[in-house]
C-alpha cells in the first residue's frame, strides 16, 4: 500500500483536481509562506491622492489552484490585479512570477511570460468577429510587423496556426457557432466567455479573472464555473475576484481578504468565512454570521430589512434617524386633537 508524499511529484504524474498536498508551508496567516508559489509579492503599496488603495505587505500565489481574492468594495482587489499585471505602477515594492521580477514589465510582456487576466467590463473588440477577437490574442505573429505584412508566404503559416488554435478553444467554449459574428452581437456572459477563451491563446500559466460573473445570465454561471475548474485541471492556476460567497466556497482552494488595501486573513474557504476579522471587513459587528452559508446570510438579509430604519454601517449604527423621528412627531401631533376629544368626553 502505497502512502501519501508530501513530495511534488513530476507534472504529468499529478491530478491538479485531487492533489490533497498543504498548500501553505505553515500555519495559515495573511501573508503566510505557500509549499509551491508562482507569484510573490513584497511590500507593493499604491496611493492615490494621500489614500492607500494597496498596502501589501506579503503575499503569494499557490502553483496549480484556485485562489479567490475576495473583499468589501474599494478594498484594492481590482487595483492589485492592475499592479502585478503592468496596467498600474506601485509606489514601492517588489513582485515575482515564477522567480522573474515583473517591476516595470509592460502588461504585453506580462502576458508572453504566461501570466494574462480579464477585466470587470469585457474588453472584446465589437466591430471584429468572434474569430478575428481569437487571433489577436495570438503570440508571435510575423505578419504584425510591416517589413513582412506584404509577404504571406512569411507569416501565412503561422496564420493558420493561430487560426486553428482559436476554433478549438471557440469549440470548446461552445462559441464555434457564433465566430464569423461581431463580438457586439453577444449577451454578456457570451462576451465573458471570448475574453477569457482569448486569453487562453497564448497558453499561459497564470489566469487571473477579475469578477468574471459580473453582469453574466445565471444560465451561463455553470458554464462559467466548469470552465475555471478546467483551467486547474489542465495544470493552469487561476486568481479570481468575486463577491459571490457562494461560488467562492465551491470553487476555491485558497482564499485571500483583502480590506482597505491590506491582507487581512488567508486560507482555505471554510476557515475564512468564519474569521472573525473577515465577518467583520464585510459586515461590520454580525460576527455570528458564516459569509459561506447561503441561509446565514438568508437570515441576515432578513435582520438588515427588518432594521432599515437603524443607519446601518455608519458611526451611528443602531440609532434611529431623523426622518423616522420626524415620522413618528407628525403622526404624533395628528393623533393629538383626538387624544384631546377623548380626554373631554
Amino acid at each position: 500500500m502505497s502512502t501519501h508524499s508530501e513530495e511534488p511529484r513530476p507534472s504529468e504524474e499529478i491530478d491538479y483536481m485531487t492533489d490533497t498536498r498543504p498548500i501553505a508551508a505553515g500555519d495559515t496567516a495573511p501573508g503566510c509562506k505557500k509549499r509551491d508559489p508562482i507569484v510573490v509579492a513584497e511590500n507593493v503599496t499604491r496611493s492615490f491622492g494621500g489614500i492607500n488603495a494597496v498596502d501589501v505587505e506579503y503575499l503569494e500565489i499557490p502553483r496549480h489552484k484556485i485562489t479567490a481574492l475576495i473583499g468589501p468594495n474599494g478594498a484594492g482587489k481590482t487595483t492589485l490585479f492592475n499592479l502585478l499585471t503592468g496596467f498600474d505602477m506601485p509606489n514601492s515594492g517588489k513582485w515575482q512570477f515564477e522567480g522573474n521580477s515583473l517591476a516595470g514589465v509592460s502588461p504585453y510582456k506580462v502576458a508572453r511570460m504566461g501570466m494574462v487576466r480579464t477585466f470587470q467590463l469585457t474588453k472584446v473588440m465589437g466591430k471584429l468577429t468572434v474569430m478575428e477577437n481569437m487571433r489577436l490574442g495570438g503570440s508571435q505573429q510575423p505578419g504584425e510587423r510591416l517589413s513582412k505584412a506584404l509577404f504571406k508566404g512569411l507569416w501565412g503559416g503561422r496564420e493558420k496556426e493561430i487560426t486553428a488554435q482559436a476554433n478549438v478553444l471557440l469549440e470548446k467554449f461552445k462559441l464555434d457557432a457564433k465566430k464569423d459574428d461581431y463580438a457586439a452581437s453577444l449577451s454578456g456572459g457570451q462576451r465573458k466567455l471570448l475574453e477569457m477563451a482569448r486569453s487562453l491563446m497564448v497558453r499561459p500559466k497564470l489566469v487571473m479573472l477579475d469578477e468574471p460573473m459580473a453582469g453574466v445570465n445565471p444560465a451561463l454561471t455553470q458554464s462559467l464555473l466548469d470552465h475555471i475548474k478546467n483551467l486547474k485541471a489542465e495544470g493552469m492556476t487561476v486568481l479570481f475576484v468575486e463577491h459571490d460567497m457562494n461560488m467562492v466556497r465551491h470553487i476555491a482552494d485558497w482564499v485571500v481578504v483583502m480590506a482597505e488595501g491590506k491582507i487581512v486573513a488567508e486560507g482555505p474557504p471554510g476557515e475564512v468565512m468564519k474569521n472573525p476579522a473577515v465577518i467583520d471587513a464585510y459586515l461590520g459587528a454580525h460576527h455570528d454570521v458564516d459569509l459561506g452559508d447561503a441561509e446565514g446570510i438568508k437570515e441576515l438579509a432578513a435582520e438588515l430589512e427588518a432594521d432599515e430604519e437603524s443607519i446601518v454601517g455608519t458611526e451611528n449604527a443602531g440609532i434611529i434617524s431623523i426622518d423616522v423621528l420626524e415620522q413618528e412627531l407628525e403622526e404624533n401631533r395628528a393623533e393629538e386633537p383626538r387624544r384631546k376629544e377623548k380626554d373631554t368626553e
